[in-house]
């Protein structure tokens, strides 16, 4: 007899969560479309889904513990009626009773329960599951919004459209494109979880984007325009004059743009940040050393606070 505990490796007193989840396992791990044309495989499904039918239904759950059904859901004949015929043959043929228990060699029985099991399997009835992707996209290709293709535990190959300003961690649903159902069963999903990976130019905070430009000392203390960078291309930015490393130019609107959603009539669009960094000649220069000391000695000046003096007993 079919022990539904056992065809899901989950123990009498699993929890329904840890029934769900050995079901998701296997069905997964078993479902034909990993092998096609396996006999083997497919009849091993329909067990599973029938298990989980089972197991998964509070009812018959307490029923088939109760002794009151079968491993498939079919009521036991003789059951309570104190009868020693075949209500008592199913009683000794459960789970812990090994395959043969209390089964006569050539018992009338055996052609009724084959065939039996057959047309039950037959009409199993079991929905597709959920299968689960990870796909790897580059921070700018997030940020703008591209087209990847997946290829699906079917074999097929689909494209999975990334919005733009989709962040790390979120999961994009494809509705019906996981494991095919059985019997009509409707298709399971597919959940596709982007991981964005990191940028050496830009940083993302929200829809606002962040960056770096370096400056030379006459840029930062004259003022000038220099290119900045942005996701949506170079773009010509004024560095105001006195500027310090640190100095952050705002580019309205610059930022990362995401559609339109949930009824929201206007489009949201972050700004760009560009944080200014104060470089000096990569050469020595004698004449700047001898122009800075000479002007240092004029116009000191601290860009420090002061610090406490430590003592030894501190």
């Amino acid at each position: 007899m079919i022990d539904p505990y056992r065809t899901l490796g989950v123990s009498r007193t699993a929890s329904p969560d840890d029934i769900k989840k050995s079901y998701r396992r296997l069905a997964r791990e078993h479902h034909p479309d990993r092998k096609p044309g396996d006999k083997r495989a497919e009849d091993l499904f329909k067990d599973i889904s029938s298990a989980y039918d089972l197991l998964s239904t509070p009812a018959k759950r307490r029923k088939f513990d109760a002794g009151e059904i079968d491993g498939m859901g079919n009521r036991r004949p003789g059951y309570g009626a104190g009868s020693q015929g075949y209500g008592a043959y199913q009683r000794n043929t459960g789970p812990h009773s090994g395959p043969n228990a209390g089964r006569a060699r050539n018992s009338p029985f055996d052609g009724f329960f084959k065939d039996r099991t057959r047309k039950e399997h037959q009409s199993v009835k079991a929905n597709g599951a959920d299968v689960s992707y990870t796909l790897k996209v580059s921070f700018l290709d997030a940020a703008l919004g591209v087209e990847k293709d997946v290829r699906m535990a079917s074999g097929k190959t689909l494209k999975v459209r990334i919005p733009a300003g989709t962040e790390t961690g979120q999961v994009l649903r494809l509705k019906a494109q996981g494991m095919s159902g059985l019997g009509g069963g409707t298709p399971g999903d597919a959940r596709v979880e982007v991981q964005i990976q990191g940028d050496i130019k830009f940083r993302a905070d929200g829809l606002d984007v962040h960056s770096e430009e370096a400056v030379t000392l006459a840029e930062a203390l004259l003022g000038g325009q220099i290119e900045a960078q942005t996701i949506h291309g170079p773009l010509l930015v004024t560095v105001p004059e006195g500027s310090n490393s640190g100095t952050r130019l705002r580019l309205k609107a610059k930022g990362i743009h995401r559609r339109p959603t949930n009824g929201q009539e206007f489009a949201q669009r972050g700004d760009h940040y560009v944080s200014l960094r104060v470089m000096l000649p990569e050469e020595q220069d004698s004449d700047l050393k001898k122009f800075v000391k000479k002007w240092i000695s004029k116009r000191p000046y601290k860009v420090r606070k002061e610090t406490l003096n430590r003592t030894a007993a501190e």
